[in-house]
């Protein structure tokens, strides 16, 4: 299978991973001959529950130019025997936090870990080096960045003492349990930077889960029709790791005394055939913010995640793919962990603005 690498002796190197587990790669270091933790397999795509959805994605058509990708990020695709289409059971087990940083399986380079999922040969000194030529008009001119959620329905943990309704395992359509939420965080604080920001709640992936990534970029090619001073698009998702055991974890780290949930970036490319020549440049942009998050709170970020599909960044120089949290964080976290991603966000971004 294309997508996917084994491990070898405890060396995990996947090729080939959403809910937000989003071609040779290179070595990273001498193989390590202890056996990998069961959670990190999970992470790099070991779990069984991955392993399925990954062998459902890779019976699907290739993606083509013009065509929304087969793949969705992180997490097993639903069974079709359960209408409406959503994810199966993902809340078996005990939740464990992790804190995740890299190590075996993952490149480095330009001051950060990559979890390379693509035959890509990565140089990321040299794409750090390159950079991006990502340009936002002045906060004037009109908005910015849109904020939108190719999977709105996705939620957090369920508070015993205040559950919401599940439309799903993890899903929800109450915009006050579910990804909107996070969008609202992050749109709050890029504003109150100074950044014009527009939130799109549009929900795409209900009442199917399958073929979300077709409407949202449907939508999203709308609003950048009505407003084309929009550069960069941020599709906010949460992840979902769960072990074959059922044993789900949730990525966490502490800021200012406080727990937070950890900020993945995911970012595609033309590694599926689709067009996507300057995939290399949202990566460029993805380590940025992936270094300044973790300058100012060290472990806020996770590793990113380098894809084989596009996953809609190729209709603006600056879209990337958030993944905060997973469905084992609760919300408070998912929400404070947005904050301090939306911060360093802007940090970056005031570089990028063009003069007046």
């Amino acid at each position: 299978m294309k997508a996917l690498r084994r491990t070898a002796a405890g060396l995990l190197a996947l090729a080939g991973l959403w809910l937000a587990l989003d071609p040779a790669v290179p070595a990273t270091g001498d193989r390590e001959e202890a056996p990998v933790p069961r959670w990190q397999r999970v992470l790099l795509g070991e779990s069984p529950v991955v392993a399925q959805w990954m062998a459902d994605r890779d019976r699907r058509p290739a993606e083509t130019e013009g065509a929304p990708s087969a793949e969705e990020p992180p997490g097993p695709a639903e069974p079709a025997a359960q209408p409406p289409a959503q994810e199966p059971a993902q809340n078996a087990g005990p939740i464990r936090e992790r804190s995740i940083t890299g190590g075996a399986g993952y490149l480095t380079g330009g001051g950060v870990s990559v979890f390379n999922r693509t035959e890509k040969t990565v140089d990321l000194e040299g794409a750090a080096q390159a950079g991006t030529s990502l340009r936002l008009a002045p906060a004037d001119r009109g908005p910015q960045i849109l904020i939108m959620h190719t999977h709105t329905t996705e939620s957090y943990a369920r508070d015993p003492d205040a559950p919401y309704t599940e439309t799903g395992t993890a899903h929800t359509m109450d915009t006050g349990y579910n990804i909107v939420q996070v969008g609202d965080a992050m749109t709050q604080v890029l504003t109150e930077m100074g950044f014009s920001v527009l939130h799109d709640t549009q929900v795409y992936d209900w009442p199917s889960y399958n073929g979300a990534y077709e409407r949202s970029r449907a939508g999203v090619e709308a609003i950048l029709a009505e407003h084309p001073t929009i550069q960069m698009v941020l599709d906010v998702h949460r992840d979902a790791l769960v072990d074959g055991a059922g044993t789900v974890y949730k990525p966490v780290a502490t800021a200012d005394g406080a727990k937070v949930a950890q900020v993945m970036l995911l970012v595609g490319t033309d590694d599926g055939g689709a067009s996507f020549p300057d995939w290399t440049e949202h990566l460029a942009l993805a380590m940025s913010v992936t270094r300044e998050m973790n300058a100012l709170w060290p472990g806020l970020a996770r590793p990113i995640t380098l894809r084989t599909a596009r996953f809609n960044q190729q209709l603006t120089k600056g879209s990337l793919l958030v993944e905060v949290g997973s469905h084992g964080n609760t919300l408070e976290e998912a929400v404070a962990g947005s904050r301090l991603f939306a911060r360093a966000l802007g940090r970056v971004l005031l570089n990028y603005v063009a003069a007046e």
